[in-house]
């Protein structure tokens, strides 16, 4: 198999974590303002709120591979960015399977206590049996480092570029249709005129992001008339990066409104915000050019 079609291979894979990820985002983002939250015993609530800041990691994670493919190894295929995709991904679902399990526990919790508390463990070890323990059981092939790295066919390069944006569009379409959900909901109506303000600004974030992602297709189909060039080429790579430049802005704005409603306190709120802020552009911006530039330095 080669290189290239591996890491097409592991973005793709990537690319399914987001899918499933981007429901559960969803729905934590929205249980905040559903009318039966206020109900809920006040540890479920917190537990609401670790739930959706583990799926933000992943997220942060999962998108990895993209960031490093356009600004570490610009747009080559590498043996580095292959191991370095399946890691991030393998990494991606430790948090996966802890807000999966609490998930499962607040469903069910709905009957009782007990109920959820055995669901949630089951629905953890179930993930970790088959996401971890399968290559206790099959066993681990050995990574493989001796494929030709080479020079990529224009046409390949596209491929992949285009896979990377299929990879983060689910993350901003997840939060886009809770972000406009909310504004009908009775409980948005009730929140302060500055948490509806920074929601708007989520919203205005989110919506560049996914108008970004889908300006390739359009760019190559008006301009190039269907051909493959490297004008279309770089053309996409800062579309891609312009997304992840917008993603997190929205979902820390949104995860500003969530902490202030759940905390009613503007410092905790803002705390929160930035500390999201700081690890997605930290990942994926401030990792990615302190490792280009070691690249460089070592060259």
């Amino acid at each position: 198999m080669s290189l290239r079609a591996k890491i097409k291979n592991a973005l793709d894979e990537a690319r399914i974590l987001v899918l499933g990820t981007q429901v559960l985002l969803g729905f934590q983002y929205r249980a905040f303002f559903e009318p039966r939250f206020a109900k809920l015993p006040r540890f479920e609530q917190w537990l609401t709120l670790l739930g959706l800041a583990l799926l933000l990691a992943v997220i942060a994670t999962v998108m990895l591979p993209a960031a490093r493919h356009r600004l570490v190894d610009r747009g080559r295929d590498t043996n580095d960015l292959h191991l370095f995709t399946m890691n991030a991904v393998g990494w991606a679902l430790v948090p996966f399977s802890v807000a999966l399990a609490l998930d499962v526990f607040s469903a069910g919790a709905t009957r009782t206590v007990r109920t959820g508390m055995v669901l949630g463990a089951a629905a953890f070890a179930i993930a970790v049996a088959f996401w971890f323990g399968v290559g206790i059981v099959f066993g681990r092939r050995e990574h493989r480092s001796e494929e030709e790295e080479g020079e990529m066919k224009l046409a390949d390069k596209i491929v992949q570029v285009l896979t990377e944006a299929r990879v983060v569009l689910p993350g901003a379409q997840a939060l886009f249709g809770f972000q406009l959900a909310m504004t009908l909901m009775q409980a948005y109506e009730e929140l302060p005129a500055s948490s509806k303000n920074v929601h708007l600004a989520s919203v205005c974030a989110i919506a560049c992001a996914i108008v970004f992602l889908m300006a390739p297709p359009a760019y190559h189909r008006i301009v190039e008339r269907g051909e493959d060039t490297e004008r279309f080429h770089r053309f996409a790579s800062w579309m891609v990066i312009a997304a992840m430049i917008a993603l997190p802005l929205g979902f820390a704005g949104d995860l500003w409104v969530v902490v202030r409603k759940q905390t009613t306190s503007v410092r905790a709120a803002n705390t929160g915000a930035a500390v999201t802020l700081g690890v997605f552009y930290g990942l994926w911006f401030a990792a990615m050019f302190a490792l280009r530039a070691r690249r460089r330095t070592h060259a």
